[in-house]
């Protein structure tokens, strides 16, 4: 289903090129209100072809890319990856996400794209798969469905009958019901205690399987192994608290499980994206933008 490339570059920048043979249809917040219900901020189907770059570094919201045509890469878990028709992604938000079609392939995708503010409920669970098999084309049929109708007839109530199938969709893939309760008690225990010493042993022990069992249905399931899990799930909360704290990054490492703060700042560098202290400072300045523009707007 998927595959690793060459390792993610050092440092990427905000990137937006289309390229004459890519075609997209995207329908936006601002005209289909209907989407807003669910934070959502736009929608789209693309058919990408070389030199089709998108690198987005300040992803405010989750976001699910579904391909069910050809191949493209994606950077996802520090790492470059091969998203291929028959399976999706999902981002999480504040995280560094970049997908890039390839030479030779024609990539066939559509995107649910969110922008949920920091106190509500965030999509992706800790039993969320970050890679996984996903059949794309009825989500791909429903995204045209809402496209035709706000640029034709353009009915509320069809409206939002569309807008709920996607976001089913999405619900559906973020939060499986096929997920072993196993593994979703497992993965709770370990959202819930970042800090202790998760190897592969004491995992599949608390799950009640052998090792190898437990590789092959997080493989299966969540497109990661156990081991990479518990990873994602340490450095989620340690954006977490370097965004809504001010505990020092040192006290922070030890609470997800680093005794050594350079190592915990290393990996947090290949996952997220920033240092731990480049990844405050943006929240700190998004933080001071967004209260100057209600002061402005209250005075």
């Amino acid at each position: 289903m998927n595959s690793k490339t060459a390792s993610a570059p050092e440092a990427l920048v905000e990137t937006h090129i289309i390229g004459t043979k890519t075609r997209e249809w995207i329908i936006r917040e601002n005209e289909c209100p209907g989407l807003a219900i669910h934070q959502i901020t736009h929608v789209g189907v693309a058919y990408a072809s070389v030199p089709y770059q998108m690198v987005r570094t300040k992803l405010s919201g989750t976001y699910m890319l579904a391909a069910f045509e050809g191949q493209g890469k994606i950077l996802l878990d520090g790492r470059w990856q091969i998203c291929k028709a028959g399976s999706a992604c999902l981002a999480p938000p504040h995280v560094l996400h970049a997908f890039h079609a390839m030479k030779g392939s024609a990539w066939g995708f559509c995107w649910v794209r969110y922008n949920q503010p920091p106190e509500q409920k965030p999509l992706i669970s800790s039993s969320s798969p970050v890679l996984a098999r996903f059949h794309a084309e009825p989500l791909k049929h429903s995204i045209l469905g809402l496209y035709a109708e706000v640029h034709g007839n353009c009915v509320p109530a069809v409206i939002q009958q569309w807008v709920e199938i996607i976001q089913g969709y999405v619900d559906n893939f973020a939060q499986p019901w096929h997920v072993d309760n196993r593994l979703s008690k497992l993965w709770d225990d370990v959202a819930d205690n970042p800090g202790r010493p998760w190897d592969l042993g004491t995992l599949a022990k608390n799950c009640h399987c052998s090792g190898e069992h437990l590789r092959r249905m997080c493989r299966s399931q969540l497109g990661r192994s156990p081991v990479q899990h518990v990873i994602f799930l340490r450095m989620r909360r340690a954006a977490s608290l370097l965004a809504k704290t001010e505990e020092k990054i040192e006290t922070i490492a030890r609470e997800v499980g680093y005794e050594n703060p350079f190592v915990f700042s290393n990996t947090f560098k290949k996952w997220i994206g920033w240092r731990p202290s480049e990844y405050r400072h943006q929240h700190i300045n998004r933080y001071e933008s967004v209260t100057s523009s209600e002061s402005r707007m209250s005075a």
